[in-house]
């Protein structure tokens, strides 16, 4: 990994429906193009509609992008890989083991966990997607990443007022965090 950025960023969630592609289109709209951000999941999955609508909101999009499982991952050399639940967390940690790659838990709330109406669906959607932004620039103010400049320089414009729960505790302490 460069000391300005890493060259490649894999995030991982149980089935790449919500979670890691929401993170995925976050880093990508906060990292410069050079940087190769992907995402997947433990599991086959779905495309979820409801993180078409809360990336909408931000002005980004995943485009025609599938869910992708993270064994059938055609490369999976990555610089750094994000987990965002102890599912994935524990698959990347075994996929590793021999590796020099960081990996990185972020727990992220599962918003598919939520019943109610459309608009708390929504509602718990955009808490996940505030949270994803909040670990990025959480850990980049914490200088907890060697390319916190990079990520410091663009903001994404997400309302915060949605989250009620803090994730930075995942960065302050350090939890889950692995360097060989």
């Amino acid at each position: 990994m460069s000391a300005a950025h890493p060259h490649s960023i894999l995030f991982v969630c149980g089935m790449n429906s919500i979670r890691s592609p929401m993170a995925e289109a976050i880093a990508r709209s906060m990292l410069p193009s050079s940087v190769y951000v992907a995402s997947a999941g433990v599991k086959d999955g779905e495309r979820d509609p409801f993180v078409d609508v809360i990336l909408a909101e931000e002005g980004l999009s995943l485009g025609d992008r599938k869910p992708q499982k993270y064994d059938d991952l055609a490369d999976g050399f990555f610089d750094l890989i994000v987990t965002l639940s102890p599912e994935a967390h524990h698959a990347a940690m075994s996929a590793t083991e021999a590796d020099a790659t960081a990996v990185e838990f972020w727990p992220m709330p599962d918003p598919s966990a939520v019943n109610g109406s459309r608009g708390q669906i929504l509602d718990a959607y955009r808490i996940s997607t505030a949270a994803s932004a909040r670990s990025w620039k959480t850990c980049a103010a914490a200088d907890r990443y060697p390319w916190r400049a990079i990520a410091g320089t663009k903001r994404l414009a997400i309302s915060m007022s949605a989250a009620k729960a803090s994730r930075s505790r995942a960065c302050a302490s350090g939890s889950g965090r692995r360097r060989m």
